[in-house]
């Protein structure tokens, strides 16, 4: 009788042996075929029917798991995997970033599946362009690496609302991410769609494709407990249903420690090496290693140093880790409007390994790569005994792996914060910096230390490329005519999301109130007070047509409160608000029914009567921007707009002004950015193709000293406090510790340069390329100018 370690190998055994049933009774009725045949080149024929039909089966990879590992092809394997979004880069990209992630030593290429780009509408789909999830799958295949699939399809990643389809929302009866049958039959149809192409495409391992893990749901642990028994009933219907399609290969579930069986729970942070499954036949898996972390509007940039980053993997490996995806590998762009948060910038570089722009980042890099040979040289060993833990001291410990093959392999660890340490293990002596790991091949010489960085630092250069932004035209949005426009009205004050279905940033709330000519206001030459109360994220208050001023959220608080003096006149006055949305929640219990946008109260102070409420009056409202109605953004809009042509010098700045120029395409491959150091807040659009947000707010944070000892969190290594979000600066790195023995600097910018935002080279033209940008509070367009990024490796 066959033993099986999980429930997982019992599904594979009996899938494998249906299989081969079948295609045994197949070659048999050829066989009879061919024997009834007395044509000898029917026999041929059908012999090489039969070889083919065999030798495709032996491409087949079996995918399964014990305690210790994945297994593939019968063989336990250390994976090392990293992220990779293929909708947050190019398809022309692709291959690169593949391919350097293969050189870096991974095994493994990870993504998330984007529902909301795949399905904007009920039962319409979408995979062209950088949404091609199958032509990115078979290129990691073409590149000899592996797979997992995190189809989710709730998937957070700073996503716009943490990738469903606004539409969902709608859909009667729904309650995201429990009990719930309206979800559940959503989720069920979208996850079932994506397995059926991958299975079409034969891309599951056990089809002989890359595909050898698949991910159900996402960091659902926060949300079980909140739900109770129907968030405990909703896993194990997930768990359930993601089994019942028949992968073949094992599923897994990142911080969901319930995760019933055989789906594998695992881990994600910055440090796991704490973390055990919640079944001793599961292997140890952590699924996002943070590279860094994300950027929001108004907040600093991140950098985690390698050091720590090289030690935590070291630790996770050592307590019997056999699987580490680095989150993220290469982070990419929040083109267009994905960016989700709200607040987060559209760049998502996340100090990751690959930058945005799909240049190497050193010493990053190389560091990780060396790491990861050094645990290559040790596989067989780690995968095939247990560590034998040794205190060499009080702050440091030896994880012995011996196999019975005769393979050794050792990890030496200092924990120690402040001091550096002399051990000996094996009656030999070792030297290992404070908060560091040495590996050790043989479990003598030392192939890898996780703090000795010998990789020179990366100069990273942002330069002009003289390329000129010509033909300026400008069209100024007509406050003035909002009212008229406006095709909805209600008494009251109606939530954003349910109005704008998010088919734009921008919703207007339009209101007239009516001022006597006895005010006494008027005749003191005294101010009446406007207070607005916004649920999120931002406000422009127009009084008859002029900017009265702005007032925004941050991600940290999302509500706002504006309250400034403003001009009234006596009669009939126009209170226009613009509310602007910078993406929506990605995270937390029910956020579908988080609301954004104005929801008062709304206020005058100072009248005679005392305060009057304008919160129940008649409000009308207009979803989007004149310039979004006629498709300024693309080359292909109708030329009904009046645009003005002329010098950008001597024109006054006006805020909600859109401006478009041309530009040819600066010659080399070097990618590109946009310097949008002289702009304000708004959009871009190069050929017709969104850029995504730009914001030039300030950047809080703790730009204090960084070092790579210690555990590391999002309160430390910040870099660019002071300074406009999403900036790029030329930045002295902590990494060079090889040269200057430090391992504690202060972030700090030693020239700011620029504002940059990418711009993808294969959406550019040989000539002519329209640049168009909407810009909500005023700002200098003709010092807008395109740049370009190169990295050479020279010592600081």
């Amino acid at each position: 009788m066959v033993k099986f370690h999980s429930t997982t190998e019992k599904l594979e055994h009996d899938l494998l042996m249906n299989e081969n049933d079948e295609k045994q009774n197949w070659l048999a009725k050829m066989e009879a075929n061919s024997a009834s045949s007395s044509s000898s080149s029917s026999h041929w024929f059908f012999l090489c029917i039969a070889m083919v039909f065999l030798s495709h089966n032996l491409t087949h990879c079996n995918v399964t798991y014990d305690r210790k590992a994945l297994v593939i092809d019968g063989q336990r394997r250390i994976l090392l995997s990293g992220s990779i979004h293929y909708p947050r880069s190019t398809p022309e990209m692709w291959e690169s970033l593949v391919l350097k992630a293969k050189d870096g030593g991974l095994d493994v290429i990870d993504t998330y599946v984007f529902w909301n780009l795949h399905e904007p509408s009920p039962g319409n789909y979408n995979f062209e362009g950088r949404f091609d999830l199958v032509q990115f799958i078979k290129l990691v295949k073409k590149a000899g690496l592996y797979v997992h699939l995190r189809i989710g399809p709730y998937i957070c990643g700073e996503w716009n609302f943490g990738g469903f389809p606004v539409w969902l929302k709608y859909v009667p009866g729904i309650s995201f991410r429990t009990d719930n049958e309206p979800f559940k039959q959503a989720m069920q149809n979208f996850t079932q769609k994506i397995v059926q192409m991958m299975k079409d495409e034969s891309l599951f391992q056990s089809q002989g494709g890359p595909i050898i893990l698949s991910q159900i749901e996402n960091e659902y642990e926060p949300e079980s407990k909140s739900f109770g028994p129907a968030g405990q009933a909703y896993v194990e219907w997930a768990a359930k249903m993601a089994v019942g399609l028949n992968t073949g290969v094992p599923w897994v579930m990142c911080k969901e420690y319930d995760a019933p069986d055989p789906v594998i729970n695992t881990c994600n942070g910055y440090y796991c090496d704490y973390f055990s499954p919640n079944k001793p036949y599961k292997p140890t898996l952590w699924t996002e290693a943070w590279t860094g972390w994300f950027s929001d509007f108004g907040g600093p940039n991140y950098q985690r140093p390698v050091e720590d980053l090289a030690f935590a993997v070291a630790r996770f490996i050592q307590k019997g880790g056999s699987f580490v995806n680095y989150y993220m590998y290469h982070g990419g762009t929040n083109f267009g409007r994905t960016a989700g948060g709200p607040f987060i910038t559209t760049s998502y570089d996340y100090d990751a390994p690959i930058d945005e722009y799909g240049l190497i980042r050193q010493p990053k890099y190389d560091h990780l790569k060396e790491l990861h040979k050094a645990i290559k040289l040790c596989e067989n060993a780690l995968v095939t005994s247990d560590p034998n833990v040794i205190a060499l001291g009080s702050y440091e410990q030896a994880h012995v792996f011996s196999s019975e093959s005769g393979d050794c392999a050792a990890f030496l660890s200092n924990y120690n914060l402040r001091s550096n340490a002399r051990v000996t293990f094996n009656n030999m002596h070792y030297d290992l910096p404070r908060w560091s790991i040495s590996i050790l091949l043989d479990c003598q010489n030392v192939v890898f230390n996780t703090a000795t960085v010998g990789i020179e630092a990366s100069r990273v250069q942002m330069a002009s490329t003289n390329v000129k932004l010509e033909s300026w035209e400008t069209f100024n949005e007509d406050v003035g005519s909002v009212e008229d426009e406006s095709p909805m009205t209600s008494n009251g004050l109606l939530e954003q999301l349910n109005i704008t279905r998010d088919t734009s940033d921008y919703l207007w709330y339009t209101t007239s109130v009516q001022i006597s000519s006895s005010e006494s206001f008027l005749r003191k030459d005294a101010s009446v007070a406007l207070t607005v109360q916004s649920a999120g994220h931002g406000i422009h208050v127009f009084i008859n047509g002029q900017l009265s001023g702005s007032a925004f959220g941050t991600r940290q608080r999302k509500r706002l409160s504006f309250t400034e003096n403003i001009n009234l006149r006596p009669g009939e006055n126009t209170i226009s608000i613009l509310s602007i949305a910078v993406g929506l929640p990605n995270i937390g219990t029910h956020f579908e029914t988080w609301n954004i946008g104005v929801l008062g109260p709304v206020v005058l102070h100072g009248l005679d009567e005392g305060n009057r409420d304008l919160t129940w009056q008649k409000w009308s409202y207009k979803v989007g921007l004149k310039g979004e109605a006629n498709n300024l953004s693309s080359p292909n809009s109708i030329r009904s707009t009046d645009w003005i042509r002329g010098s950008l010098a001597a024109r006054e700045q006006h805020p909600l002004t859109w401006y478009k120029a041309f530009f040819d395409a600066p010659e080399g491959d070097d990618p590109l950015a946009l310097d949008m150091s002289s702009m304000g807040k708004g959009q871009i659009w190069i050929n017709g193709e969104s850029i995504g947000r730009y914001w030039t707010t300030t950047a809080n944070g703790n730009c204090s000293e960084c070092s790579y000892v210690g555990a590391f969190r999002q309160t430390k290594c910040h870099f660019g406090c002071g300074s406009p979000t999403q900036q790029w600066c030329l930045q002295a790195p902590s990494y060079i510790n090889m040269f200057l023995d430090v391992s504690t600097y202060v972030p700090k910018c030693v020239t700011v340069l620029f504002f940059r935002y990418h711009v993808p080279r294969s959406w550019l033209k040989s000539t002519r390329n329209l640049l168009v940008v909407f810009e909500e509070t005023g700002g200098d367009a003709s010092k807008i100018s395109v740049v370009k990024r190169s990295v050479t490796d020279n010592k600081f």
